[in-house]
């Protein structure tokens, strides 16, 4: 997801850092280099962040050329934990994406693929609804997010905990009825089914299960020894605990399954140490210590910027592979963020400055993936000597806490009508006719509530509503109620409205004659 430039409060200021050594013996590129530049103000915004969300624990690493120069943890790894180290795992989310990425690369130079072959040359089964838009996707339109395959689709993939070893393949395999949203090559749209086709791919062109071959052509020879394709493996070595918001307040989840199917576009996870190591390639032509990864050439092509990401018509940023491309102030920052339902992360590289940054968090809501971007793109920004851009999407969170509040409205709009129709029936004369009953009093009220009816049943029929238990809990929640009630209010009030006054009910001419008698 790329919304970005959010930044928070300033709450607290300064704190020196002593940098992270490791004794075990390892190449020099990996090894901290000697502290030449202060990082306090970025560990001061980084804690400012934190306060600003409640996360509750974050990774954070920084590199310059080929040297890590500063790791540091901040939080709790868990509740009434310590706070995290540099080899402390976390689940990636999307920055995965590069990591695919640069493994069908690497097929690519060893002549195994071809970027612009269709992806049924590797994948003969594969389809989508249209014969002839499923012979033309190509292993690039997937890269690039230019394949048509529908952002909605993507996400409620992600909603499929199949724990099956071939549950990526069953799942690409349901696409044979799916639709695209535009044309194949026409424009960009981020979805996750993207880089879940290419996992296929890799697992197709080399021989190999995907999560074999990035344990042997990626994780082995970038030295990222607390990186892992499996969650079990993780738990062994430490991972941290993630964290669900609910209300903006973060919620420990020990034990959320990954979804297996989806593992080539998100649920990769490493350590903030791991993920330096992966970006001093990334800013030396594909070399790290005396390995190369893949050609200068091939890091090159992932990191050009080639489909433009439009919203609301705007150009916000452009994608390459597996990276977006942007500029923030007067530096150029290749980048990606990662989600899933407990934990997110940042990555960026600022290929100018040979200098590069990760973030790891362990929280997450599926609002702030249009939040922590804006996080990381403020400490890229301190790491080029810029000030942070500024606060855009502040209000999220405040929006995460107000979600109690439709329920509260609604009971208030229910409260409201009973007395209204209460005062009809003692005073007939007070209730409306024709047109202004209907308009004003019915179809008027049945807006809001049938919108709301309308969203929970769009939700429950795309797939999304499954998904939204999963990243959004309380927002999910929120629909759930408020949408059944809606629904069931929106008849019932209705009918109350246009049930006819009581039968000899005194109107207010009618109750003054009648007092007149009596008297």
């Amino acid at each position: 997801m790329n919304i970005k430039r959010l930044i928070f409060p300033s709450l607290l200021v300064g704190t020196a850092l002593a940098l992270a050594l490791r004794r075990s013996a390892r190449p020099a590129s990996a090894r901290p280099a000697a502290k030449r530049t202060s990082y306090d103000a970025i560990d001061a915004y980084v804690l400012e962040q934190m306060h600003r969300l409640k996360m509750p624990g974050v990774s954070l690493a920084i590199v310059e050329g080929d040297r890590i120069v500063h790791l540091r943890g901040f939080g709790r790894v868990r509740p009434g934990g310590e706070a995290p180290s540099p080899q402390t795992p976390f689940v990636l989310g999307s920055t995965t994406k590069s990591i695919t990425a640069l493994a069908v690369m690497q097929l690519v130079e060893a002549s195994k693929v071809d970027l612009d072959a269709p992806v049924q040359r590797y994948l003969p089964w594969f389809r989508v609804a249209d014969p002839k838009a499923s012979r033309r996707i190509t292993l690039r339109h997937l890269l690039n997010q230019t394949s048509g395959l529908p952002a909605v689709a993507g996400m409620a993939n992600l909603a499929d905990l199949d724990d099956r070893p071939a549950a990526a393949e069953r799942q690409a395999r349901a696409m044979s009825t799916l639709k695209l949203s535009r044309p194949v090559g026409a424009a960009f749209e981020y979805s996750n089914l993207n880089y879940n086709l290419l996992g296929l791919v890799v697992e197709a062109a080399s021989g190999e299960t995907y999560a074999d071959y990035i344990q042997r052509h990626v994780f082995e020879p970038l030295e990222m020894k607390h990186s892992y394709t499996a969650q079990a493996a993780a738990k062994r070595d430490g991972l941290a605990v993630g964290h669900r918001y609910w209300f903006a307040q973060p919620v420990a989840i020990p034990d959320l399954p990954l979804p297996r199917g989806s593992l080539a576009s998100g649920q990769l996870i490493s350590c903030s140490e791991d993920m330096a190591h992966y970006l001093i390639a990334h800013l030396n032509g594909g070399r790290y210590g005396e390995v190369q990864v893949l050609s200068s050439a091939g890091i090159d092509e992932m990191h050009r910027g080639v489909a433009e990401q439009r919203v609301m018509g705007a150009s916000v940023a452009m994608y390459g592979m597996g990276w977006w491309v942007e500029t923030i102030g007067r530096t150029q920052v290749v980048s990606h963020g990662g989600s899933v339902p407990d934990f997110s992360s940042y990555m960026a590289v600022l290929p100018e400055r040979k200098m590069g940054v990760v973030l790891l968090v362990n929280a997450n809501h599926y609002g702030l993936p249009f939040v922590l971007p804006e996080v990381g793109d403020g400490v890229a920004a301190l790491l080029a000597g810029e000030q942070p851009p500024p606060i855009r999407l502040g209000f999220l969170p405040w929006v995460m806490r107000g979600l109690p509040l439709i329920p509260l409205l609604q009971m208030a709009g229910v409260i409201a009508t009973l007395r209204r129709l209460r005062r009809w029936r003692h005073n007939p004369a007070l209730r409306p006719g024709g047109v202004r009953l209907w308009g004003q009093h019915i179809l008027l009220p049945l807006i809001p509530n049938l919108s709301l009816a309308a969203l929970l049943a769009y939700l429950h029929s795309s797939g999304l509503l499954q998904f939204m238990r999963l990243y959004m809990p309380d927002l999910s929640w929120i629909v759930r109620l408020c949408g059944s009630f809606s629904f069931v209010w929106s008849f019932l009030r209705t009918g109350l409205v246009l049930r006819p006054p009581r039968k000899g009910a005194a109107s207010p001419s009618q109750a003054g004659g009648l007092a007149a008698e009596r008297g």
